[in-house]
């Protein structure tokens, strides 16, 4: 394998979660109560936590195998689509975090928004990351945003059944 093959598959879109990542690392206590892991996943059933959690895997770990790059037009609108819904994501914590008691914090709108936010950002993964880093495995960017549909539904599920505790 030469250098440069090498370094291609240092160009993933995982790197693309690492801010999102690290964003949700250290700012995670600073979540209402309601977030903190003991309460979020307190009697969560496990016909909504599993496949959470494995589709969650599955989204976190595809991008380790789709390219980086930004030379076509879908890549850049993907570019753009993860930039505004990244921008959403954080202002959607943000505002739980500056305001918990506050009239959006408490809608259902505004405590789910960090479970249906990540659609725009994950759609842009989607679209940057349209091929593997192998040309001999097929990939269509379809099967990201399947994954991804399907692991945002349980999450705003499992995000609503916390909602309808009244916590």
């Amino acid at each position: 394998m030469t250098s440069s093959n090498k370094l291609g598959y240092l160009c993933n879109c995982f790197w693309l979660l690492v801010p999102i990542l690290a964003f949700n690392v250290l700012l995670m206590r600073r979540l209402p109560p309601a977030y903190q892991m003991n309460i979020f996943w307190k009697d969560i059933p496990k016909a909504i936590g599993v496949p959470e959690n494995l589709l969650r895997a599955l989204i976190m770990i595809l991008p380790i195998f789709m390219r980086l790059q930004f030379s076509t037009s879908h890549q850049k609108l993907g570019l753009g689509l993860y930039l505004t819904g990244s921008l959403g994501y954080f202002a959607s914590w943000t505002a739980l975090i500056a305001a918990p008691w506050s009239s959006w914090s408490v809608s259902a709108i505004g405590f789910l928004a960090p479970a249906y936010t990540p659609i725009v950002w994950l759609a842009g993964i989607g679209l940057i990351g349209d091929v593997f880093q192998s040309s001999r495995v097929p990939y269509k960017p379809w099967i990201y945003w399947g994954l991804s549909g399907l692991f945002l539904a349980f999450h705003t599920v499992h995000a609503f059944l916390v909602y309808s505790r009244g916590i």
